[in-house]
């Protein structure tokens, strides 16, 4: 039995969107990515997720063509991490407007549980996903932070898709089965 229904054929875009962004384990691998987290162990430990269910979220994003994998070496073995693609970049506007309805109309469990976008060009935090409320800049992953209050003290500059020329990008599969657990827990921030 599938892990969800596939809303990729829908004629709705809100529906072929959330086929690919609606998935909460996924969106959280983007925000990992995005923090510059793009290592299997380091994502798994971050976000506390089996092997099993990373390993088919990291399927998805890379066959819908959100993420590329880099390699690098880890002692003598050569290993794969994983970088955004420009069309994982453009995702940006949707998790930014995640973060900022939920700071605006969700309650926090704890006193640092906070996050907040934040306009490097002006420095200020902003109300809009896609365009700086204080300066009127449009936002991108090149000109926008995230102030984990979790993660740092100070906001965190997002990583940006490798230009190609120099850091070559593998559209491969992940290298770990992509096994469904049959029982999923929620995942942590």
């Amino acid at each position: 039995m599938p892990l969800r229904s596939d809303w990729s054929e829908r004629t709705c875009s809100l529906a072929r969107g959330l086929d690919i962004l609606g998935d909460p384990w996924g969106s959280l691998v983007l925000r990992e990515v995005f923090f510059g987290n793009g290592r299997f162990d380091a994502i798994k430990t971050r976000l506390g997720v089996a092997d099993n269910v990373l390993s088919k979220r990291l399927g998805w994003l890379l066959e819908a063509g959100l993420l590329a994998q880099r390699p690098y070496t880890d002692g003598a073995r050569v290993r794969q991490e994983y970088v955004l693609t420009i069309k994982g970049e453009d995702a940006l506007p949707v998790l930014n407007a995640i973060i900022i309805w939920s700071e605006k109309h969700l309650d926090a469990p704890a006193d640092n549980a906070h996050m907040r976008v934040i306009h490097n060009g002006c420095g200020l935090p902003t109300a809009s996903a896609d365009t700086c409320s204080h300066c009127g800049s449009r936002l991108t992953a090149a000109n926008t932070s995230w102030h984990s209050l979790t993660r740092s003290e100070h906001p965190l500059a997002l990583a940006t898709a490798p230009i190609l020329a120099t850091a070559p990008i593998l559209a491969t599969a992940p290298t770990l089965a992509a096994v469904a657990l049959p029982n999923e827990s929620e995942p942590s921030a």
